[in-house]
């Protein structure tokens, strides 16, 4: 998609269609980083929002299995003490 660079005050910006915005869940702030050259534009949100909602969900899909075995006792069966 080619846009223009408009001039805003003393600097320059881009509008961003609302339906890119919308698909990229942007609504009041982003993180900007340049690598490369290129401007790399991330969606800001606030970390652990919606947790307990998403938590909810990953119970009633059956995703909230534990990674480890939750019984480290028996793990301790085997090992050496010294």
């Amino acid at each position: 998609m080619l846009t223009d660079v408009v001039k805003i005050g003393n600097s320059k910006g881009i509008r961003i269609p609302a339906v890119i915005l919308k698909e990229c869940q942007i609504a009041d702030k982003v993180e900007m980083e340049v690598q490369d050259g290129r401007i790399i534009i991330i969606p800001f949100s606030k970390p652990r929002k919606n947790w307990s909602e998403q938590f909810k969900e990953m119970r009633k899909e059956g995703d909230d299995k534990l990674l480890i075995d939750a019984n480290l006792d028996s793990d301790l069966e085997d090992w050496e003490w010294k």
